[in-house]
């Protein structure tokens, strides 16, 4: 429940943009979402710091919402505070640099968009995250990659906030990696990321490109919203083989399905609700966990509230 003391107080923030109750449906790729108490639109590094120190003040806890891509909201909804980083967040600077290219990029500029921007200006490295759905700042979160590559590879420096509204500068000597994760401390919210490329052939990106979005496109669901991979790969295996081994591709729950493109995607047929994908996901766990004996670890984070889950979220 929203507390007028804070909202009133919100509102005096300048680059802040206040929705209470709002459906978060809206706001992730799968399409699935209860209502947010506070969802609040921040616009300015200032702004991020003025709300965070006012929410850790009045107790009230966050959690960030980004692209919406690899997160599965509750039906219930999320109580706290749901942050969506706006306008200064979206901005890119390039430079080379001694034969190298450095681009600094804000965390809600869109990864894909990213990605053709370094092919039309003929620097490499970054062809791996094409397709991937999400934000600059969620993909060095998670550690994103496909194809032999991660963000590991490419980030130079991070920029952020603590969850008190303090600054947070780390260079890359000073993170440690691992496979989907970022390990950043606890409650940093990244507000921008500096990524080293390299200077190539603009015709030579662009062939590498298309061959990825065609391999993308040949082996990945379409026409459906979906959250991305469900499911961590575990060592030496992928998550996908050992659930359609499992026989569930196809499998429905509602008007949630396991992708019979792909069975790590889990897609909304229309009208799914975020239960019937969380079923389908501990579905998928059993199966594999009884056929395999491998345990599945969710790739996709769980927001809100939810009843009690085998899931461990």
């Amino acid at each position: 429940m929203a507390q007028e003391p804070l909202v009133d107080e919100l509102k005096l923030i300048p680059g802040l943009k206040i929705r209470l109750g709002e459906p978060l449906a809206r706001y992730t790729s799968i399409k699935i979402g209860g209502p947010a108490d506070y969802f609040l639109e921040v616009e300015s590094r200032a702004a991020l710091s003025q709300t965070l120190q006012l929410l850790d003040r009045y107790g009230v806890s966050f959690c960030l919402l980004g692209k919406g891509s690899n997160v599965l909201v509750s039906d219930l909804g999320v109580r706290g505070a749901v942050l969506h980083l706006g306008r200064e967040f979206q901005q890119m600077e390039w430079r080379e640099e001694d034969g190298k290219v450095l681009v600094t990029v804000g965390a809600a500029y869109p990864v894909t968009r990213l990605v053709r921007e370094a092919v039309r200006r003929g620097y490499r490295g970054l062809e791996f995250a094409e397709g991937i759905p999400g934000s600059v700042g969620g993909a060095l979160v998670m550690n994103a990659g496909a194809y032999g590559s991660e963000m590991e590879k490419i980030v130079d420096r991070v920029e952020g906030v603590s969850r008190k509204g303090e600054p947070v500068h780390l260079d890359r000597r000073e993170m440690v990696f691992s496979y989907r994760d970022a390990h950043l401390p606890p409650g940093t919210i990244v507000t921008q990321v500096r990524i080293r490329l390299e200077k190539g052939k603009v015709e030579e990106a662009r062939i590498k490109l298309r061959e990825l979005v065609a391999r993308r496109k040949k082996s990945q669901p379409s026409g459906y919203p979906n959250s991305g991979s469900m499911f961590r790969n575990p060592p030496g295996d992928f998550a996908g083989r050992l659930i359609e081994a499992a026989e569930l591709k196809g499998k429905r729950i509602g008007k949630a399905e396991i992708s019979q493109r792909h069975a790590n995607f889990i897609v909304n047929l229309g009208g799914a609700r975020a239960e019937d994908v969380r079923g389908l996901m501990e579905m998928a766990r059993k199966e594999v966990k009884k056929i395999f004996g491998i345990e599945l670890e969710p790739e996709v984070r769980l927001l809100g509230e939810w009843p009690s889950s085998s899931l461990g979220e």
